[in-house]
């Protein structure tokens, strides 16, 4: 049975805090046009990110963020509210990542984790594996993000 906590802060977490079946909620972040441009132009230069005319007659029917930019929006999210500043041990990177569908101007995203797995270490064991589904939905909830985090995290028992 999943525990729901949604808007939970867990900045101050250790590995125990982050249980299996904890569901969170963080959001909404409004995506304007002129976000989508500046990050695109910085970092994802295809034109149905920067251009709103070619985007018109482009596959998306109009300009779309980079789904870099989306998850640019979901890690500041985690990095706000469930990544601790007392025993986060970072990430060895995320699994199974897809964009569902196209993130549009003035979309309003907001994102659901939950908790799959949490476990101690086997030959660290002052340190533990928690991994996370992420999924971000729109304003009128239609799934935009899927992916699979993991983050290492210290135990409250071997660290204090």
């Amino acid at each position: 049975m999943s525990e729901d906590c949604s808007k939970k802060n867990l900045k101050d977490a250790y590995l125990e805090d982050y249980r299996e079946g904890l569901v969170l909620e963080y959001g909404p972040v409004l995506i304007e046009k002129e976000d989508i441009v500046k990050f695109a132009e910085e970092f994802d230069p295809q034109y149905f990110h920067v251009n709103e005319v070619l985007a018109e007659d482009s596959q998306f029917g109009g300009l779309i963020a980079s789904g870099w930019h989306t998850c640019s929006v979901m890690m500041r999210l985690l990095v706000d509210n469930f990544i601790s500043k007392r025993s986060s041990l970072g990430s060895p990177g995320v699994e199974k990542i897809r964009w569902i569908q196209p993130v549009r101007p003035n979309d309003s995203l907001k994102l659901k984790l939950e908790i799959i797995e949490n476990r101690l270490s086997k030959t660290k064991p002052d340190r533990g594996l928690v991994r996370s589904k992420i999924e971000m939905f729109n304003q009128r909830d239609a799934l935009v993000l899927q992916m699979e985090t993991i983050g290492f995290f210290l135990s409250k028992s071997l660290s204090a």
